[in-house]
């Protein structure tokens, strides 16, 4: 019975010619892109973590923690990785079930504590593909599809002809379906829409959280009439009400998902029809959870379509194994630039342009961590 020798940390804070979703606003330390109300980092952060065990093999998991790594990499190194210590790594689901169970009445599922949970699940998941020749894929009961479709997310650029332009550069490049970052205002949005669209790809939008109910209302039917994909994070995170609302008087899929960590709050979600495409991502849920949030999804006829921004080339890897072993996937969130940022922690970068990921081959992720990048 093989069992965990070490479980190591690496804080990664990367540095790209280009900032996630275009320039940053200064080039050093954390700030706030208006309209949207969260931080963001000039950097590529993200927490990778490395489970290892007695016979020397190792599995690599992943953590979306685009702003202070070094939190959830407390936590597995101060809570977690002592309960690891001498497991079987193979045992992932009762490995999850103690993990999860350690601070349980102290935000156990949620925040950072959810986000070091995931990387160590996702370690575990890779290191049990190694030791058994597996792809995770194959372990998680076979993969549908060889190739996952994808959409661009993104055309970081200032005006609405030059968005348009990108679009059109992308479309020559085979891609077929874009995703804006709007939340300007409803008309302002629309008009971009419009600019983009008349490059042939089909458009959603992200509208980051900014709108209330009446304004998403009127965004929604907009986008609808014009064929709009779906229109993602309309209303505050938290609005789960809301959400319900404007699900009920839209004629397209409203999506949400990347705040939600666990089942049970994609099951309140569900419940109340108040999200039309689940985007739980898989840094921030782990692979394990992520599966049972996709079946919670299939039994009320939702699809899924993982969420993708900041993770480098092992989350990367990830999110591709799982959506080729969902049923109901919609598509997956191809960020050109997080792509190229993603192989620079990797012995060799992950196949996949705006046409698709094709699922890595070989055992557990399928990719390989270099420690020198690190």
């Amino acid at each position: 019975m093989p069992q965990i020798r070490q479980v190591r940390c690496f804080p990664v804070k990367l540095r790209h010619r280009d900032a996630y979703l275009g320039a940053p606003a200064q080039e050093e330390g954390y700030f706030v892109r208006p309209p949207w109300r969260s931080l963001y980092s000039a950097r590529f952060e993200t927490l990778l973590v490395s489970i290892t065990a007695d016979d020397g093999t190792t599995g690599w998991g992943e953590a979306l923690a685009p702003v202070a790594p070094e939190v959830p990499a407390a936590i597995v190194e101060k809570l977690l990785a002592p309960v690891l210590v001498g497991e079987d790594p193979t045992r992932i689901r009762p490995l999850w079930d103690k993990l999860t169970g350690l601070m349980r009445e102290r935000g156990h599922l949620t925040g950072h504590q959810a986000d070091a949970l995931a990387a160590v699940d996702i370690a575990l998941w890779d290191l049990t593909g190694r030791l058994t020749g597996r792809s995770v894929a194959s372990l998680l009961g076979g993969a549908f599809r060889e190739t996952v479709p994808v959409y661009v997310s993104g055309l970081p650029r200032p005006t609405d002809p030059e968005r348009a332009e990108l679009a059109r550069e992308w479309a020559a490049k085979g891609a077929t379906m874009v995703k804006l970052h709007l939340g300007h205002g409803v008309e302002e949005d629309l008009a971009t829409y419009d600019a983009v669209a008349a490059s042939g790809l089909r458009v959603a939008v992200d509208a980051h959280w900014v709108y209330d109910v009446p304004q998403a209302v009127r965004l929604a039917r907009g986008l609808a009439e014009r064929g709009a994909l779906f229109l993602e994070a309309p209303l505050a995170p938290e609005d789960v009400e809301g959400h319900r609302e404007l699900v009920r008087r839209a004629d397209l899929p409203i999506a949400v998902g990347e705040t939600l960590r666990n089942r049970y709050e994609f099951a309140h979600w569900l419940g109340r029809r108040a999200v039309g495409l689940a985007q739980p991502d898989v840094g921030r849920t782990g692979i394990t959870e992520l599966m049972s949030i996709a079946e919670l999804a299939a039994a009320h006829h939702v699809r899924v379509a993982p969420h993708h921004s900041t993770g480098l080339g092992v989350a990367l890897a990830a999110g591709v194994h799982v959506s080729a072993a969902l049923g109901n996937l919609a598509y997956f969130e191809y960020q050109p630039t997080t792509c190229e940022a993603a192989g620079s922690i990797l012995t060799a970068p992950l196949p996949g342009d705006a046409t698709g990921f094709p699922v890595p081959a070989g055992p557990g992720l399928g990719v390989d961590v270099d420690p020198g990048a690190l």
